[in-house]
Order: structure tokens, then sequence, then C-alpha cells
């Protein structure tokens, strides 16, 4: 069985009958990210793709925004190598020399759980990082029907959501093409999301303009900025946006899309981005919606 996976014997109850069995659960480990040797982070995350997870969260945090900025990445240790990810739970990121590392004070001090990646910010102001590729000039453009379907393309990707049912996912898009690039999945969205961004700069793709990022669950201000980092300038969820996020979105001139299920979805921020389809138009406003309705 994968890492990522646990098998647990539970007890199903249905229609007052009683069957127990072997069940498949994702897993949950902490993962203590090391920078140069020093503790940055610890991170519940799906102890898979850590070296992508690692490098990912250096760039959400704007430490660093390409491949030759990293000399290595290794579990503690032990170098790079085959069966490497089946064994430890920290990560060491070794800059190259003249990359500033970060601070001391800057080290998160609590754990960051699955749902909570800015657990340990100490205020609103350093939550807030400036990224190196600007969003806003991105002349990117998708059609209605290419957003719409962004979910469901994910979804087929999902291969340990299928035996699980426990698992978010990241999938990037090349809006040029309509390709699935690469997806992650991990029991915290921010984890997915740094794992398919780690990725991108490993392979030397940043910026990642011309590119949009689909995410499960809802979009926080979190992932609007990962994404920003990284040079997205489109980001859609299949849930609600938070405010800050919207707030963020719009200030950045980046495309923000939630709700994005069945046939419907809402724009919060950078329209004109998302062409309407050939018998589309758009409708004069209206009052606001309510969750319900946009479900």
């Amino acid at each position: 069985m994968a890492r990522s996976e646990s098998r647990v014997r539970v007890v199903r109850v249905k229609a007052g009958e009683r069957d127990a069995r072997a069940d498949v659960l994702a897993a949950e480990e902490p993962l203590e990210i090391r920078v140069n040797g020093r503790r940055l982070a610890v991170t519940m995350r799906t102890p898979t793709e850590d070296f992508s997870l690692a490098v990912g969260f250096l760039l959400s945090e704007g430490l660093i925004g390409a491949a030759d900025e990293v000399h290595s990445v290794r579990y503690c240790g032990r170098d790079f190598g085959p069966g490497a990810e089946e064994t430890d739970n920290t990560v060491d990121v070794v800059l190259r020399p003249g990359v500033q590392a970060p601070a001391p004070e800057m080290e998160r001090q609590v754990l960051m759980s699955s749902a909570c990646g800015l657990c340990g910010r100490t205020s609103i102001e350093n939550v807030r990082t400036q990224s190196r590729f600007p969003v806003d000039g991105d002349p990117m453009q998708v059609t209605e029907a290419f957003v719409l379907q962004m979910p469901e393309v994910l979804r087929e990707r999902q291969k340990v959501f299928d035996r699980t049912g426990g698992l978010h996912a990241a999938g990037l898009f090349n809006t040029a093409t309509g390709e699935l690039v690469t997806v992650r999945e991990d029991v915290g969205r921010h984890n997915a999301v740094d794992k398919v961004l780690g990725w991108a700069l490993l392979e030397g793709r940043l910026p990642l303009s011309g590119h949009a990022l689909m995410v499960s669950g809802r979009a926080s201000f979190e992932l609007t900025q990962k994404a920003m980092m990284a040079g997205v300038s489109m980001l859609a969820s299949v849930s609600a946006p938070s405010s800050l996020a919207v707030d963020l979105a719009r200030e950045a001139g980046m495309t923000l899309a939630g709700f994005v299920r069945g046939d419907r979805f809402v724009i919060y921020a950078g329209e004109q981005r998302i062409l309407p389809d050939s018998t589309g138009q758009l409708e004069a406003e209206s009052a606001p919606e309510t969750p319900a309705a946009r479900r």
C-alpha cells in the first residue's frame, strides 16, 4: 500500500446492521521543513511529494523564485535518491550560496494543521508577501466552457481520493492547450497547492503565466496568495472564496472564480479573462446571491 494511504478496521452501520471490514484512509503525518539545516515550519501532510511541498512552501513565503536558487533538497541526513520518500519526515532545503536564508524569527512557532497553513503568523502585516511575478499583465483568456470542465477533469485524476475519499486536490491547467499539466493530492488544500507549485519551480516552469489553478474546497486568502507568488493569473475553486481572497485577487489583478459546479460558476475578480461562450451574454447586475442559490 502506498504511504499516502492507511488501512484500518472499521464497523459500518446501515439500517441497523453492522459490518466489520477493512477501510482505506488518507494518511496524515507531520513534516518538518528546514532551510540550511534550521527549522522553518512543521506541517501536517499526506506523505507524498515532500520535496515539491517543501520547495513550494518556500516559494509561497517569498524565499525563492527559481530552481537555480536551490542547491539541494533532501531528507534529514540523507541525500535524495530511490526509496528516500518511504522513510523520513524531515526535509532540508539547502539554498545556493548568495540566496538569503529566512530570518530566525520567521520560524513558525506552532504546528501548521492540515487545514491551516497560516497558523503561527504573528500579525496580519506579515501574512501578505510580495510576488516576483506580477499577474495583472497576463493576457491569458479562457472560455466559460473551459472553466466549467476544470472540476471534472481534475476529479478524474484524483486517484488516492477514489480509494480514500479524504483528500483535497490541486490541478494546474495550461490554458492555451487545455491540458491538465499536473495534479497533487493532500489532506490539506494548502499542501496540495504547494506540491503543484513546488513541482513547477523544480521543473523550471516559473512564472506560470498562461496557466490556471483549480482547487477542491474553498479558495482562501492563502491559496490565492500562493497562486500569485508563482505567477498564476487565474484561480478557480468548487466552493466559495473568502472576502480577503477576493480583495487580494482584485488588488493583484488575478482572476478568481468560485462555486464552479455543473453549469455555473461565480466570477469574483478579473472577469475580462473569462470570455462568454458564443451564446453567453453578461447579465445586468442583480441582488447578491445566497450560497444556496450558487450551488
